[in-house]
């Protein structure tokens, strides 16, 4: 049995006791436990006849001298020593018996990374721990724990093997596995929500019991999603957007139904779904409303009521009866069955914005521009209550099951709980930081969730009124919110476009937020592509780890939005441009501002260093460009021309020449020793929003709001080429270090490669939900960034091909499922070589692009098959392939 956690040793001075071990031993005692499929590792290293296994291991390897075998073997036999006391130790700690991702065990984990993150011995002993769970169950929870603690150091897991290994009870929150084998692996009880499983090997799995937030997202609408509903039995969700499309979705797949136009000429302001979700009732301007068919589409009814738009309809709960308001400040009854207007409730001063029954349809509730919340007895027709509390317009209201409490949400940003027998206020749920739009109970009444323009969905426990937890993932508001009959599950729809399906059930552990809160606007690699920085309309600069995520520095000083930012050639300084027009020179090695330069009178749009490192170029609003001399921070010219905003500039490979473009639709070329404009180049028909220069200098890339990209030839200004393709404005562009490729980031959410010399399209990345400000190549030329309006940033890699590694038992039966090599199937070749390998964003989401599935199984906790989400997010079922 286990130590007492007061009498064991400390955690860290066992694992410290791995620093002593060569971590080249790990790879070749698996290689032995493959071969003599060992079940017992502690057993293995305490039988001295197994020492002949290593032994004769190391002496059948033909690359290594006599000399290097001897040398081989001693430190073999001293370092398997070594691994079997740290082990020994292991076996009997909490650590190998109690689950150190749950929330009491926080800041031990806390205490532990300080101490090992930093620590490659220890990260690698960590590893092997994680694998040994593959040959050793004595050892599985040692290992999950391990897993968790790696994740949480952001330890790089690019193309690790994890065939076999077996997780439980544990959190992999945030994980990124990116291109990891981990076929034949078994998890139990683990939390996966945000994990990234892009490229991963996932043959014949054993995944069960899964924890995820997320459940599916459901995209297809092009315009805000206004309404999300379920069917009575929870099959299928019934949704409505903007521009008056009608969906219909299975809930289990994700996949859409139906759909079709709600054809209305008129703009339509408010939506409610009948009982049985057979009948769509819309209102609309001047008073009308409008019953269709959800099935068809097809108008059933037309009801004219008050002048003005129909803020809110209601039907009660059997179908019988619709309640509008609007801006009249009136509330009417109508009868569905005749048209006719059944009872006119008069009360409010000011426009009806929110109306709902009780669930016995005797009462009505109603919330208005003027703060208040009436309680209406419809028998009677007369006003019961009158509920003062909110500070701003009542946006939503919802009758709990049995008809005691009534939820409010305001633009005040609060939730308040009614006592309705009483007509006293019973909580104030505060916690959103913005409007709050929708409110939803559960049906059992336990939990109420919440919808805000803050982009974020809370759910409350009804008795306590504390949060129990928080959903994030939209990238806009939360328009509205519908929980299933069985209450595990709960529909969100967006102005995002949206729609996204939570798993309820699950209390998700919170974690400390990294990353932007607000749009990116700036990304650009270090020269050596081992940091990459950025800049945000947060007001930060972040500099991340290239390779992890990491966050290593956070840059504050910029009192308002950073436009640009940019590396010194020797990438000890960074210069960042910001809304509140200044520049600012940091050091990158310790965070700190060396030197802010002022002079712009208007926002700085971009900043750029010369080649070598002694002059910064900046241009601005204020419509010029300056030169600044780096070490002293005065300003050493000034260049003027443009005739409106300086979007972008950047330098000649030589530094000779600086180019231009500007908001006057046109690109210039400057004389940086004179200061004079050698030439001006018009083509684009809008906005010039970036400039780049071609590696050799030859060729300058421009790109505009016009949607179009053009290539120009420096010596000349004549324009090369046009490179159409993208449906939106193209914000940003960016030569391959090679030079054959250009990269572009648009408004249409797409990331596109082109073939410099032929100006033909090569590949169309998608992965953003907004606009993409920012692209950048490191200058390993393999790897790029994109920065986003929502707000996160992706690595991206482009792959050289796809490998299967054959090694596994559990691979080798997928070729028998295929008539051609598995290699030459039509599923690699319709797979993109190139994905994304990291997402640094503060709300990770689940994510498997590319990630090939064969067999095995996926289940989450309440046994639902996980392997819609898996395709849905990017990955491959090959079960589904001939």
């Amino acid at each position: 049995m286990y130590c007492t956690f007061e009498k064991q040793e400390d955690l860290y001075k066992v694992l410290a006791m791995s620093k002593q071990i060569d971590v080249l031993i790990y790879s070749v005692l698996f290689e032995i436990f493959r071969k003599e499929e060992i079940s017992d590792s502690l057993e293995f290293f305490s039988k001295c006849e197994n020492q002949t296994h290593f032994e004769q291991y190391i002496l059948q390897v033909e690359n290594l001298s006599f000399f290097q075998k001897e040398q081989w073997l001693q430190v073999g036999q001293t370092n398997i020593q070594m691994i079997t006391n740290v082990i020994k130790k292991l076996m009997d700690h909490d650590f190998n018996y109690q689950n150190y991702s749950k929330e009491t065990y926080r800041k031990t984990r806390e205490e532990l990374i300080k101490k090992i993150s930093e620590d490659k011995l220890i990260v690698e002993f960590l590893k092997f721990l994680v694998r040994l769970t593959a040959i050793d169950n004595k050892l599985i929870q040692c290992g999950s724990n391990s897993f968790n603690l790696l994740v949480q150091m952001k330890v790089n897991f690019k193309q690790h093997s994890f065939e076999n290994i077996k997780i439980r009870d544990s959190s992999l929150i945030g994980a990124n596995l990116f291109q990891c084998n981990l076929s034949g692996s078994e998890f139990s009880n683990v939390d996966i929500s945000g994990v990234k499983l892009n490229g991963a090997l996932l043959f014949n799995c054993k995944w069960n019991n899964l924890k995820i937030q997320e459940l599916l997202q459901l995209n297809g609408h092009t315009d805000y999603v206004r309404y999300v509903c379920f069917s009575p039995d929870g099959s299928t969700l019934v949704s409505h957007s903007k521009n008056n499309f009608i969906y219909l979705w299975d809930v289990k797949t994700g996949k859409q139904k139906k759909r079709f136009y709600h054809h209305h000429q008129y703009f339509v302001n408010s939506i409610c779904f009948s009982p049985n979700r057979i009948t769509l009732a819309s209102g609309c301007e001047k008073g009308l409303i409008f019953l269709s068919c959800v099935q068809t589409g097809k108008k059933q009814l037309k009801l004219k009521s008050q002048n003005g738009i129909i803020n809110s309809l209601s039907f009660s709960p059997d179908g019988t009866a619709l309640a509008s308001g609007g801006q009249d400040q009136s509330i009417l009854l109508w009868d569905i069955k005749t048209g006719q207007q059944k009872l006119i409730l008069n009360g409010h001063c000011s426009k009806v914005q929110s109306l709902c029954f009780s669930c016995d349809g005797t009462t009505l509730a109603s919330g208005g521009q003027d703060s208040s919340i009436r309680i209406w007895d419809i028998k009677a027709g007369k006003q019961q209550l009158l509920l003062n509390g909110h500070g701003g317009r009542v946006q939503s209201l919802c009758f709990s099951s049995d008809g005691t409490t009534l939820a409010s949400g305001s633009t005040d940003k609060s939730i308040r709980l009614w006592n309705v027998k009483l007509g006293k206020q019973q909580a104030i749920l505060n916690g959103h930081s913005d409007c709050v739009n929708s409110i939803c109970f559960s049906p059992n009444c336990s939990t109420l969730a919440s919808g805000s323009s803050d982009k974020s969905i809370r759910l409350w426990d009804v008795n306590s009124g504390q949060q129990q937890s928080q959903l994030d993932g939209h990238v806009d508001r939360i328009e509205s919110l519908c929980f299933s009959s069985d209450g595990t599950t709960l529909a969100s729809g967006s102005a995002d476009q949206s729609i996204r399906l939570w798993d309820v059930k699950l209390v998700h552990q919170q974690f400390e937020l990294e990353g932007h809160s607000d749009c990116v606007n700036s990304v650009c690699f270090s020269p050596n592509g081992d940091t990459l920085a950025s800049g945000s309309d947060d007001l930060s600069i972040r500099l991340w780890d290239a390779n992890t995520g990491k966050q290593q520095f956070k840059l504050e000083g910029h009192r308002n939005d950073v436009r640009s930012v940019c590396f010194s050639p020797d990438g000890t300084k960074l210069a960042s441009g910001s809304d509140d027009n200044s520049i600012r020179l940091w050091d990158v090695l310790t965070g700190q501002q060396k030197l802010k330069l002022e002079g712009h009178s208007e926002r700085v749009w971009s900043v750029c260093f010369s080649p070598d490192g002694t002059t910064l170029a900046s241009g601005s609003d204020d419509k010029t460009i300056r030169l600044w001399d780096i070490i002293t921070g005065q300003q050493k010219s000034k260049l003027q021309g443009h005739r409106n905003d300086v979007r972008s500039v950047c330098f000649s490979p030589d530094g000779a020449t600086l180019a231009s473009g500007s908001d006057d639709k046109s690109i210039r070329l400057w004389d940086i020793k004179t200061g004079q404009q050698i030439f001006k180049i018009n083509g684009h028909a809008d906005y010039v929003t970036q400039v780049c220069f071609s590696p050799d200098g030859t060729t300058l890339a421009s790109c505009s709001y016009d949607k179009s990209i053009c290539l120009w030839d420096v010596k000349t200004g004549k324009k090369q080429s046009k490179l159409i393709g993208h449906s939106s404005r193209v914000l940003s562009v960016c030569f391959s270090p090679d030079g054959k490729t250009l990269m572009s980031g648009s408004g249409d959410l797409s990331i596109r490669l082109w073939d410099c010399k032929t100006g033909q399209q090569t590949t169309k990345l998608n992965g953003h939900s907004k606009w993409i400000q920012s692209v950048c190549f490191s200058s390993k030329g393999t790897t790029f960034a994109s920065g986003s309006n929502d707000q996160s940033i992706r690595l991206w890699e482009i792959n050289t091909g796809i490998t299967v590694p054959s090694s596994n038992k559990c691979i080798q039966v997928v070729p028998s499922k295929f008539k051609t090599p598995l290699q030459n199937n039509q599923v690699f070749k319709g797979l993109n070589p190139i994905v994304s390998i990291l997402l640094i964003a503060q709300y990770q989401h689940f994510e498997a692009y590319g990630a090939l599935i064969f067999q095995g199984e996926f289940l989450n906790h309440q046994g639902k098959d996980l392997r819609y989400l898996f395709e849905q997010r990017g990955g491959c079922i090959l079960d589904n392939q001939n």
